[in-house]
């Protein structure tokens, strides 16, 4: 199948981050095994989505692994110029909800895959495709826990991520979580009886803003844009009406932090607020919601000079948003970012991708295939 054929299969899978993927894991897995690919689904805790895990070549030599989600975010928005579901073609603009973020790299590396079955593979070419990428990386951790199973010690793990076909050696780290509040409620002409939970909430975004303010002076890294670590309160809810005291009131917030610096431990000032409002009688509740750790491959490795010349072009230090690469590094293993697409076109109505920068994701990774060619 031609790329874009596959992208038009792909994109027509509605799967949506936290829904069941079990439609679009059994399409990819009958496509590969069409080619002797040998492929596992790996559940996950959820019961109703899975991780998709394939090898080319010889299990029992390290080799690369090709990694990407299927999952994608919704499309609820109105400015959809067409059906998010169904590949629209406009010149070289393929539109379609992940067909940049990042379902145009499963297409590659799908339509990849009769050039590289055909290869008598010394080094082997492992494809990775998990779930639920877009609400926290949840679907990974349990794909990376069982590739000792699977296979031997990978050389380097390439994700392809939006990056304009240029390989990037660092991200942020990310941690979130949601703080919730519960107070009394009443009248609101008698606050005195009541427990204002949205007034208690205002200490813990207090907490937020300074914190997010105090990150601003550093430590910095000027790989990154900003290149300091940042934090900062997303969503906020509360309350029922105006004459009603509100019993409940939730926070959502998230830091990022440059490498050597613990994401989640950038929130610990916001949740000892959040945790201090018990003594004034507020129940109160710290659930983290996703957390991965920061990617940082030095220049010099063998993975990031092998992007370089597969790609023509030496490896970016660093990009501001997240992917599953740092999970994979976190389990000792190298890895490195380079997808198809632009990442400012990503979560966004009519998304697209162009059919060129497809061909040159394929292109590439039948290059290294070659590489891998006994």
């Amino acid at each position: 199948m031609h790329v874009c054929d596959i992208l038009d299969r792909l994109v027509a899978f509605p799967s949506v981050a936290g829904k069941p993927n079990n439609d679009i894991a059994s399409w990819i897995e009958t496509y590969l095994r069409e080619y002797g690919a040998k492929v596992r689904l790996v559940p996950g805790p959820e019961g109703d989505r899975s991780n998709l895990f394939a090898t080319i070549g010889p299990a029992d030599v390290p080799g690369y692994i090709l990694s990407g989600h299927m999952d994608v975010v919704p499309a609820c928005e109105p400015q959809w110029s067409s059906n998010p579901f169904a590949l629209r073609r406009e010149t070289e603009r393929l539109y379609g909800r992940g067909t940049t973020d990042m379902k145009g790299f499963l297409a590659a590396v799908l339509a990849a895959v009769p050039a590289l079955a055909k290869l008598r593979l010394a080094t082997p070419i492992h494809i990775a495709f998990s779930y639920d990428e877009e609400i926290g990386c949840r679907g990974v951790p349990h794909l990376i826990a069982c590739l000792c199973e699977f296979c031997a010690k990978p050389l380097g793990v390439i994700v392809g991520e939006p990056s304009g076909m240029r390989a990037v050696r660092g991200h942020k780290g990310k941690a979130a979580a949601r703080v919730t509040v519960g107070g009394r409620s009443g009248h609101s002409s008698r606050p005195d009886l009541g427990l204002n939970a949205i007034h208690a909430m205002s200490d813990v975004l207090g907490a937020a803003v300074r914190e997010a303010e105090r990150l601003r002076h550093g430590p910095s890294d000027a790989s990154f844009e900003p290149a300091y670590s940042s934090l900062q309160a997303g969503v906020i809810a509360g309350g029922q009406s105006v004459n009603i005291i509100p019993d409940c009131c939730t926070l959502d917030l998230e830091a990022r932090a440059i490498p050597e610096i613990d994401p989640a431990g950038l929130l610990a000032p916001v949740k000892a607020q959040a945790e201090a409002l018990a003594a004034r009688g507020y129940a109160v509740e710290w659930t983290p919601v996703s957390a991965y750790p920061a990617l940082s491959l030095p220049q010099d490795s063998a993975l990031s000079v092998l992007m370089g010349e597969l790609t023509g072009a030496a490896p970016l230090a660093a990009v501001s948003y997240g992917t599953e690469a740092g999970l994979y590094q976190a389990a000792g293993l190298d890895a490195i970012i380079c997808g198809p697409g632009d990442i400012g076109r990503a979560h966004k109505p009519d998304e697209y991708i162009l059919e060129s920068e497809l061909a040159a994701c394929q292109q590439m990774i039948e290059a290294l295939g070659a590489r891998c060619a006994a």
